[in-house]
């Protein structure tokens, strides 16, 4: 057995601090979002719309004009998000619909 040695067990300044371990935190995000989508649908997808475009409305009215989505320019994100929002309303009564249909029979 080795003797105890303190000095091994201490913070060294000129080393710094690790790097934290990965987290992927965004995977359960984007599970959670996923599930929520399947057993809501367009009912789902709406409400996350909607939301969107009152928090991309707020920023772009604070300033920004750039956003890190894939689209870039907050006019063309407000203005996808306001299409998807169209289109989940739209298909809001086929959903339930469908599952009116699956429940009957």
């Amino acid at each position: 057995m080795t003797p105890h040695n303190p000095a091994l067990n201490q913070y060294d300044p000129s080393v710094g601090d690790p790097e934290p371990a990965f987290d992927p935190l965004r995977l359960c995000v984007f599970t959670t979002v996923a599930l929520i989508a399947c057993l809501l649908g367009p009912i789902a997808v709406l409400t996350f719309a909607l939301v969107a475009i009152a928090g991309y409305a707020r920023a772009r009215r604070g300033g920004l004009l750039r956003s890190r989505c894939k689209l870039g320019d907050t006019r063309l994100v407000l203005a996808y998000l306001g299409i998807v929002a169209v289109a989940s309303a739209v298909a809001i009564p086929f959903w339930v619909m469908l599952w009116v249909r699956m429940l009957a029979g």
